[in-house]
């Protein structure tokens, strides 16, 4: 298991991670999600002990994680800009890791280097920048590490190899309990694999949840409302996240189970509703307007 505990860094002026703490259990995908500048990145250096924290502790199976190389044995980091050697091929890199991960399968690297189509001595810096992804996850999974942290892993992929990948992750999960630790912008990406998320925004972690949870908690209302008053009863009454209408056709993002809703607009009897399910997309954008970060000051 990780424990962050009460987590912040702070880049002169720049509080880039506030106050942060979470836990992350064994045999699940966590995916870090959230707004441009939030701190994924930092804290992902962080929990992978290349940032010392200005204050709180990360954890990995009870151990301290910054500058403790029996915490590092246990996890795999795969940064958003990878790194290699300047002249190096995929066969120095392997080799390379076999020194820091004990555990190291030389046989099912071979046969996943072969799978993925990638010359094992080939020159790195001719490789695509897919290639590269592929080739650190590939290093990744055979290092055998109970822990992999995944900075926008998925990014540079093309769809086939997006889906190699996540089966990838899915069958270690199930054969030794893979952990993956994965921030990405692409929502979508990230509500195909994983289980729970933590959302990110300006530095600290506004919600860290069950995603099947979250969104039978949460629910798209689409309604016709033609009494002003009947439209107050229901913001009154009901936990509304955000509001738009067109007309008298109103779509209102509401938090509540859906029997609650259903109930509760059946007594209101409006002329027209329907309960509609959100996308993690739709979800993450409007916690954050909630918290104040206006999407529509950006786009208009």
């Amino acid at each position: 298991m990780i424990e962050v505990k009460n987590l912040s860094k702070r880049f002169d002026t720049v509080l880039a991670i506030d106050n942060i703490s979470a836990r992350i259990e064994d045999g699940h995908v966590f995916g870090l999600i959230g707004t441009n500048g939030a701190g994924k990145s930092t804290f992902m250096r962080m929990l992978a002990g290349v940032l010392k924290p200005d204050c709180g502790e990360i954890l990995i199976d009870g151990e301290p994680v910054f500058d403790n190389p029996g915490a590092k044995e246990k996890f795999f980091y795969i940064s958003d800009e990878q790194y290699f050697f300047k002249s190096g091929t995929p066969l120095d890199m392997c080799k390379l890791y076999c020194t820091y991960y004990p555990q190291f399968d030389m046989e099912k690297w071979h046969d996943l280097m072969g799978k993925f189509g990638l010359e094992e001595k080939r020159k790195i810096h001719t490789f695509s920048k897919g290639m590269r992804k592929q080739l650190s996850v590939i290093c990744a999974i055979c290092s055998n590490c109970r822990y992999l942290f995944c900075d926008e892993t998925f990014d540079g992929l093309d769809p086939v190899m997006r889906q190699a990948v996540k089966a990838l992750f899915v069958k270690e999960i199930d054969e030794r309990g893979l952990t993956p630790i994965i921030a990405s912008h692409n929502l979508r990406e990230m509500e195909d694999i994983c289980e729970y998320v933590g959302l990110l925004h300006r530095g600290g972690i506004l919600l860290e949840k069950d995603i099947d949870d979250m969104k039978l908690n949460i629910h798209k209302l689409q309604c016709v409302i033609k009494e002003p008053e009947k439209l107050e009863k229901l913001k009154s009454s009901l936990e509304v996240l955000t509001c738009d209408n067109r007309g008298s056709l109103y779509t209102i993002t509401v938090r509540g189970s859906r029997e609650m809703l259903v109930d509760y607009m059946e007594l209101l009897a409006p002329v027209f509703y329907e309960l509609l399910p959100l996308s993690l997309e739709e979800i993450f954008i409007s916690e954050t307007e909630v918290k104040g970060y206006d999407i529509k000051a950006l786009l208009f």
